[in-house]
């Protein structure tokens, strides 16, 4: 299985508590998930993020429903969490949040390390369609995030 990563940087306006705290609260998810994947929060074990935590989402993929489930492996309070995938359509996907105070306010950083099914075919469909769709989730979610709290890209 061919491993990939998906990493994403921006700096954003605002104080290192009020950003993770945003980030803590499974709600928020929705709200920087694109409209077209009909994504849903089906459950949440707690109210908010901490390590052990786990959620089961509900969303569309070209147009075929996915359920997913996820827990959080790993969580530092004010610097990073992290989310994994146990149910879902990846072999692996593990998807880390970093959190630092800068000059210009809080840099953000997500680091999605992430394999597919299916050998060579999931090596076609990655090159096809499946890269150049998590980055139109992760655009999607940096424009949010920039309406949201302000800043720029790094």
């Amino acid at each position: 299985m061919t491993a990939h990563v998906l990493e994403r940087r921006q700096v954003v306006d605002g104080d290192l508590e009020a950003v993770f705290a945003f980030f803590e609260d499974p709600a928020n998810l929705e709200a920087i998930t694109p409209p077209w994947l009909n994504f849903e929060i089906v459950s949440a074990t707690d109210p908010e993020v901490r390590e052990g935590t786990e959620f089961e989402y509900r969303l569309r993929w070209q147009h075929l429903p996915i359920r997913w489930r996820s827990r959080i492996s790993d969580y530092h309070q004010g610097e990073s969490f992290a989310d994994e995938m146990l149910r879902g359509p990846y072999s692996r996907w593990f998807h880390r949040h970093l959190f630092r105070a800068v000059p210009d306010g809080v840099e953000i950083t997500d680091r999605v390390e992430y394999t597919l099914p299916f050998g060579p075919l999931g090596r076609v469909v990655h090159r096809l369609l499946v890269r150049s769709q998590l980055e139109e989730i992760f655009d999607y979610r940096r424009d949010v995030i920039r309406q949201l709290f302000g800043g720029s890209d790094r």
